[in-house]
């Protein structure tokens, strides 16, 4: 420590007294075994720490006794949302909102976002689960197919979409460079603004600070929730402000069939004057493990799988179907003032969060680093739906599931790479259909060779089928074919 600046070891007593009063300072037992390099390092990282705002979730969520969060169940209803043509929405209603929305694209008011801060760990992948690979025959990664709706909706509208994308200090450095290496995807450095999510300090179930190693606190991602308040910190409603968007298109960077910029969806949330949209798609089967819209008390609000009674997950409607059937899966249209309002750090605005029980390796002196079998320590983090009750005139609208959502969470099974390589497959033999092209199917619906669209040849079915009719020569449709290569 005699090694350290004058300046860095005043900054080390201040830092000292002040987690000494929080009760906190068994974060400094270590110090003496650490190096000038590593103990500048910890000075930093304990400096970034909050430590107000974390003895109040410790105070809260830990040592009061919480106050009984339990619904009154009776009270609870199906949110109402907007169904699809083909699910006996009205096509005018559509049209008009898709005419709406298209508007407000070409006038440049509309931006993406991805969240992308995770890993591809479950998929047997080291590396930001962005740059994981997942089509089949061109190899592009999430990413790029993201990357390749967004250039396509620019062409065709004749604007420049910007696209934010929030990474997490475990993955920023290599996302950064995924970019950079891919010249951008096409879209050009401007157009892309990569920040990182915030970062909350583990604790113990006693609400203790957890150290990783001798010089570092465990830290943890805050929740997709806290990717309002890093867009208002981080300066990307700022950017938008200046460049004159207003709406933002919200989705996870594990869902490549997502539409990352929906015209009927934007025109939808327009004409109600929604701060908060959102696409609930219906659930396969009563027990799937999505979140659900419902209105409690007047307000719109998400229930989680894992918290509604299962006998509620079964009930059926009138007609037979699935009575708490809208399911939530993380897609998004925020206003932006809406985002600078919610982002804030203190107030009734602000996102409540949540704890959750987790298994948070640990620094041992005997032993190391120790990673638990069972979960140890308390992560908090915030969930983006809770934004939903706080909005002004929050809206839901029906998306079709296989032009929607095919995530990428497993490595094999449900939500795996090759379920999704067989759903863009899906999507693809359905825009050729519907684009008057005669395909034999087999009994799986598909046809019996691997092909692709390119999304920069078209972002939608409505595309595609223009973009098909004008298209000379049209390529045979054969193993191998990627259209609008």
């Amino acid at each position: 420590m005699k090694s350290l600046k004058t300046e860095s070891l005043r900054t080390l007593e201040s830092l000292r007294t002040s987690f000494r009063k929080v009760g906190q300072d068994h974060v400094f037992e270590h110090i003496e075994d650490l190096n000038a390099q590593e103990l500048e390092a910890f000075i930093e990282q304990l400096n970034s720490v909050n430590l107000e705002a974390l003895s109040e979730l410790v105070k809260t969520h830990l040592l009061a006794k919480e106050k009984d969060s339990t619904l009154d169940w009776e009270l609870l209803k199906p949110a109402p949302y907007i169904p699809t043509p083909a699910q006996g929405g009205d096509p005018a209603e559509w049209e008009a909102a898709h005419e709406l929305g298209e508007a407000a694209i070409k006038a440049g008011r509309v931006a993406a976002f991805t969240v992308a801060g995770g890993q591809g760990t479950r998929l047997g992948y080291d590396g930001p689960k962005g740059t994981f690979k997942v089509s089949a025959l061109s190899g592009k990664s999430l990413f790029e197919i993201f990357a390749d709706k967004i250039y396509r909706a620019s062409q065709r509208y004749d604007v420049k979409i910007p696209w934010f994308i929030m990474t997490s200090e475990l993955n920023h450095e290599a996302t950064a460079q995924a970019f950079k290496d891919n010249d951008y995807y096409g879209l050009g450095e401007d157009m892309v603004s990569l920040f990182t999510q915030e970062l909350v300090p583990a604790v113990d179930l006693n609400g203790k600070i957890i150290l990783e190693n001798k010089g570092m606190i465990a830290m943890t991602p805050n929740g997709h929730g806290g990717s309002l308040s890093a867009l208002s910190k981080k300066g990307a409603t700022e950017k938008m402000r200046a460049m004159g968007i207003d709406i933002l298109s919200y989705f996870q960077v594990d869902n490549p069939l997502v539409p990352c910029i929906d015209p009927a969806f934007i025109g939808f949330h327009l004409s109600h004057q929604s701060e908060l949209s959102s696409k609930m798609i219906p659930k396969a089967y009563a027990l799937e493990k999505v979140g659900m819209f419902c209105e409690y008390k007047g307000k719109q609000i998400v229930i989680e799988y894992s918290d509604m009674p299962q006998e509620m997950q079964n009930m059926k409607d009138a007609n037979g179907g699935i009575l708490f059937g809208a399911g939530s899966v993380a897609i998004h249209l925020f206003d932006r003032d809406f985002i600078d309002r919610i982002g804030g750090v203190s107030g009734d605005e602000s996102l409540p969060y949540h704890k959750a029980l987790k298994k948070i390796p640990y620094y041992d002196p005997q032993l190391g680093l120790v990673k638990p079998t069972e979960g140890n320590g308390i992560k908090f983090e915030m969930f983006v739906f809770d934004a939903l009750p706080k909005s002004r005139n929050p809206l839901v609208i029906e998306g079709a599931r296989n032009e929607n959502f095919s995530p990428v969470k497993n490595a094999d099974g449900i939500d795996s790479p090759e379920a999704c390589k067989q759903d863009l497959k899906r999507q693809a033999v359905r825009w050729l259909i519907n684009a008057g092209e005669a395909m034999k199917l087999n009994a799986d619906g598909l046809v019996d060779f691997n092909f692709e669209i390119n999304y920069r040849f078209a972002m939608d079915g409505n595309d595609f089928k223009k973009q098909w009719t004008h298209l000379e020569p049209k390529p045979e449709i054969k193993e191998g074919t990627i259209i609008g290569s």
